[in-house]
């Protein structure tokens, strides 16, 4: 089961602004012990195991919910830069529902909107806490990377990939040679702030 970045704000991953290459390691983040395999973020997954349920439960909580809503939503409030996969969501759904915790109602067309039952509120009420504490990193991390102090950093990274890919002309070797030289210079004195 893989985990993505996505949206419109990806254009700095493009460039190797990756979690990972800050030093951001998903498994201390969500307070796992150690990594566990898989992930994006150097080894760890998003969330620790067994998070994603209380997350899905409380948006379930919010209103009832088609499981790609599910996924929109979990992306939108990391600020376009992580999404569950369906792989991921779909199985929590069909756990959720087994436990009696949520219960998918049919609709035209196939599809399914998911609901929360009187026991998965009690459940949630039960890990309050817990849940509190996860959607509180979620929030931390969307602003740690999207926060006025960052769109700054935003601004510079879309103009160097302006500069380096808007060319109308191609680039002789000697001239990518200089640019990756220039790149990597700025690499080493970002690294020593």
């Amino acid at each position: 089961m893989h985990e993505r970045y996505c949206g419109p704000r990806g254009f700095a991953w493009a460039f190797g602004a990756r979690p990972e290459n800050f030093g951001f390691d998903a498994g201390s983040f969500w307070g796992a012990r150690g990594k566990s395999r898989g992930g994006p973020f150097g080894g760890g997954r998003m969330f620790d195991q067994g998070h994603l349920k209380f997350v899905i439960l409380r948006l379930l909580d919010e209103k009832p919910r088609h499981g790609y809503e599910i996924i929109k939503e979990i992306e939108e409030r990391f600020g376009g830069m992580y999404s569950p996969s369906p792989g991921t969501v779909y199985p929590t759904l069909t756990m959720l529902e087994d436990l009696g915790y949520a219960r998918a109602r049919p609709e035209e067309g196939g599809k399914k909107i998911y609901e929360i039952t009187d026991e998965g509120r009690a459940h949630l009420a039960e890990n309050q806490p817990l849940i509190d504490d996860i959607f509180s990193k979620i929030a931390d991390f969307a602003q740690s990377i999207f926060g006025e102090p960052m769109m700054d950093v935003h601004r510079g990274f879309k103009n160097v990939g302006r500069a380096i890919y808007a060319s109308k002309s191609s680039r002789s070797p000697e001239q990518i040679k200089k640019i990756k030289e220039i790149l990597e210079r700025a690499a080493s004195e970002i690294d020593a702030v």
